[in-house]
């Protein structure tokens, strides 16, 4: 025989080594550049999907490394944010407006205690490093606005309404997979709670707008 057969199936030469297991940290990495590339506009919802499933049930480097081949790395200011996610972040403001847009870090829980103050969640940047946001809110006033991107959901059952509504302006991609999931429990009182997906710009609204059809048809 010219060669063993490894544990992978895969004939090696006696001169050969064998590949490298991947660790769970190895599996997780890939998936965070693949859920940004996705994010950013690089992988369709099937692509997206196709390529979580195979990270996570890789079981060499070199499959997760044909996952992310024709895919830009997380760049360094990424990565160290992703280094500094937290598990709780708090928010306790009166009167001035909160924001929270660009590349911020999304925490595994948010508590939101305001009165009378804007709040802007915007996740079209966000770094995300878990699959689901606690939103704890305690909101007396004015709007809570998140902006989301597809394949983020937002979960507002559990919350409790006094004067105040919940607006969801749907977004396209509904087909997408769910790469977060925001729950908001709590209380709001006097105000909205607004979800909607980012504003097109001009150049986008021309480009959906409806072509007219040609002399000929």
């Amino acid at each position: 025989m010219s060669g063993d057969i490894a544990p992978t199936g895969k004939r090696s030469g006696h001169g050969s080594s064998p590949e490298l297991r991947a660790s769970h940290a190895d599996r997780d990495r890939v998936v965070d550049v693949l859920r940004v590339a996705a994010g950013d506009g690089r992988l369709t919802a099937v692509e997206l999907d196709e390529r979580l499933e195979a990270a996570l049930s890789a079981r060499t480097v070199s499959e997760l490394t044909v996952l992310t081949a024709d895919l830009p790395p997380v760049s360094a200011t990424v990565g160290a944010a992703v280094a500094e996610v937290k598990d709780v972040v708090r928010i306790d403001q009166r009167f001035s407006p909160v924001t929270r847009m660009g590349r911020w870090v999304v925490p595994r829980k948010l508590e939101l205690a305001t009165e009378w103050c804007e709040v802007t969640l915007d996740f079209t940047q966000a770094v995300i490093t878990q699959d689901t946001l606690r939103i704890d809110m305690d909101m007396r006033g004015k709007t809570l606005t998140l902006v989301t991107r597809p394949g983020i959901v937002v979960d507002a059952d559990a919350l409790s309404l006094e004067h105040s509504r919940v607006k969801f302006r749907r977004a396209p991609h509904a087909d997408m997979p769910i790469t977060l999931r925001v729950e908001l429990v709590g209380k709001k009182s006097f105000g909205r709670v607004v979800v909607r997906p980012p504003r097109r710009t001009f150049g986008q609204w021309l480009l959906r707008r409806p072509t007219s059809l040609s002399a000929g048809d």
